[in-house]
């Protein structure tokens, strides 16, 4: 069996194809169309028009290029920028009818979830009590648990870009008073989810995205070119020290910094910030970077527990809230 995801995220939309074979997606496939829409749509604003029309090409091409690798219509998903935008449902109705794809948003809750699941699986079992920090452009997810699923989950509004947007528009490099600003909020939005973590004190903790894929390469881990087996690990020493250096430089030298992309340079301190802040109040000195997350998530559900739970996915789609919940804990189902 041969199938694939599609994940519009607030950069780009990533197309992932892979065979089920004894329970593991193994990789077929992927593609990904750049579209930067954290850029142009800020926190709380619609997706404007031509945002629109650049989403519905890059979905159809996904579509097709899934097609061309013998997978069936995409499992399609958007994160935190089309989930929190005020014209939400109408984004996704001119995707379905547009490209007959059935693009839907997930609760932050369940982006953590199965991003929890994906870590697990690559982790395996001897890495224990797990706990998960996943950066987005719109979004901060934090998982714990020590099975399958999570015992605890938190969807938080502290992604990389919104909190650019929030607290640097305009200013660059941004002002000392900005970032310390900036940081005040990180502790006082993951106040009752570090807490949390620090009493559960997790054997392992792990971080995905490409926001700590690419901090992890700026302080010193191995580059992509050496393969998803390589061991990488974040310091949260090495963070802090990241962030410091970041704060003073503009956007176009940060993206001559090694892992740093120019499209992601801007939103960069701010992701570093939120990085380094989790780690602190969790007491977490190390990360280990793991190459799976909510694509490999998705997939792995869709294998386990068969197509019925994506179609249950798209029957609630109509009654996810547009906002993030600030805090709430996962049930261990399904």
């Amino acid at each position: 069996m041969r199938i694939s995801v599609v994940d519009v995220g607030s950069n780009t939309v990533r197309l992932a194809v892979a065979d089920a074979e004894d329970g593991v997606p193994l990789p077929v496939h992927t593609a990904k169309w750049r579209l930067r829409l954290s850029d142009q749509v800020k926190p709380g604003c619609p997706v404007p028009d031509e945002a629109v029309d650049r989403l519905v090409d890059a979905v159809a091409e996904a579509s097709r290029t899934a097609t061309r690798w013998g997978a069936a219509g995409p499992l399609a998903f958007a994160t935190a920028v089309v989930r929190n935008a005020p014209n939400r449902q109408e984004v996704l109705r001119t995707v379905r009818a547009r490209t007959g794809v059935e693009l839907c948003t997930l609760p932050g809750e369940v982006e953590a979830e199965l991003t929890f699941l994906g870590a697990r699986r690559w982790m395996g079992w001897r890495s224990g009590p797990l706990a998960l920090m996943d950066i987005g452009g719109g979004s901060l997810e934090v998982a714990f648990g020590r099975g399958r699923v999570p015992d605890f989950v938190a969807s938080l509004p502290l992604g990389a870009g919104r909190l650019t947007h929030e607290f640097f528009d305009g200013q660059d490099p941004p002002l000392p008073e900005q970032v310390r600003a900036l940081r005040r909020k990180v502790r006082h939005q993951l106040r009752d989810a570090a807490a949390r973590i620090r009493w559960e004190g997790p054997h392992t903790a792990v971080a995905t995205s490409r926001t700590f894929q690419q901090l992890g390469r700026l302080c010193g881990a191995p580059p992509g070119r050496h393969g998803p087996f390589v061991e990488r690990r974040l310091q949260r020493e090495d963070l802090r020290d990241a962030a410091v250096r970041l704060a003073v430089l503009p956007a176009a030298d940060r993206a001559l910094l090694p892992g740093i992309s120019a499209p992601r340079a801007a939103q960069s301190l701010a992701g570093a910030v939120v990085g380094h802040t989790a780690m602190k109040l969790t007491g977490i000195r190390s990360l280990t970077l793991c190459p799976w997350a909510i694509r490999e998530g998705v997939l792995l559900r869709h294998i386990e527990d068969g197509p019925s739970w994506w179609a249950e996915i798209i029957r609630l789609n109509e009654a996810i809230p547009p906002d993030p919940v600030p805090l709430r804990i996962a049930t261990a189902t399904s």
